[in-house]
């Protein structure tokens, strides 16, 4: 790393809290779990280093054990106006994750790609990336149609379930329901092309779906089960296909 980078470094460690927060907790661990942690990392907005943060916000801390168990208990807490969400896994157990291929890898997919380690002597958290690239590399093009149908069933249900409570002017409970359908029409699309995203916020965004009203995700859905259908994986079918997926 050049000098310039490292003043870089330096700055934004002094101008966001985040970090000053985030690395002692990973001091704090490798103090009470020297035996037990293998890496330790930061991820979301912060490993990006283009989110300042303003002073008050969230961390996301990676913990990374030698062994599933061991170590301190997942847990999320406001530290010093920071809220921190401790994410704990065996190294095995993680690296198995960033090899799954599913309905919700464009919303985990960020976790494996982008992390800035605070702690990782041995080069663990580029095996990590390593892994889930070359999982990527091998995909086959129906596994990522299969997911989408997944999640297409999940935006479905819940955008039947939005336009059924608006009838019943239940607005508040179908403003939710119709979020988490735009969620995962978002996710569908992030699935047949091979995208993923930062978060949820970063995904309705991403995909023009952030202020999709009842009609529009109707319609966006409606594309995606004809793109699913032509590549093979329609979300209609008879008892003989639900009984033998």
């Amino acid at each position: 790393m050049h000098a310039d980078s490292e003043d870089v470094e330096v700055d934004r460690h002094l101008a966001d809290p985040r970090w000053t927060v985030a690395e002692r907790v990973a001091q704090a661990a490798q103090r009470r779990f020297p035996a037990d942690v293998l890496a330790i990392a930061v991820h979301g907005p912060l490993a990006h280093g283009d989110d300042d943060g303003g002073g008050d916000g969230e961390v996301g801390v990676l913990v990374v054990t030698y062994r599933p168990g061991a170590g301190p208990v997942p847990a999320t807490r406001r530290v010093d106006r920071v809220l921190v969400d401790l994410t704990v896994a065996g190294a095995d157990d993680y690296l198995r994750q960033a090899r799954v291929i599913d309905s919700r890898w464009p919303l985990a997919a960020d976790r494996y790609v982008t992390t800035r380690p605070l702690h990782d002597p041995t080069g663990w958290l580029r095996t990590l990336r390593d892994e889930h690239l070359g999982r990527l590399a091998r995909a086959r093009p129906a596994e990522f149609s299969a997911a989408a149908r997944q999640a297409w069933y999940r935006g479905y249900a819940a955008h039947a379930r939005a336009a059924k409570l608006a009838e019943w002017y239940e607005t508040d409970q179908a403003l939710l329901m119709l979020g988490e359908a735009r969620l995962a029409a978002a996710t569908v699309n992030g699935l047949l092309g091979r995208t993923y995203f930062r978060d949820p916020g970063d995904a309705v965004r991403r995909t023009g779906l952030a202020g999709a009203d009842m009609t529009e995700v109707g319609a966006v859905l409606s594309r995606q089960a004809d793109e699913l259908a032509a590549r093979g994986q329609p979300v209609d079918g008879t008892v003989d296909d639900l009984l033998t997926p």
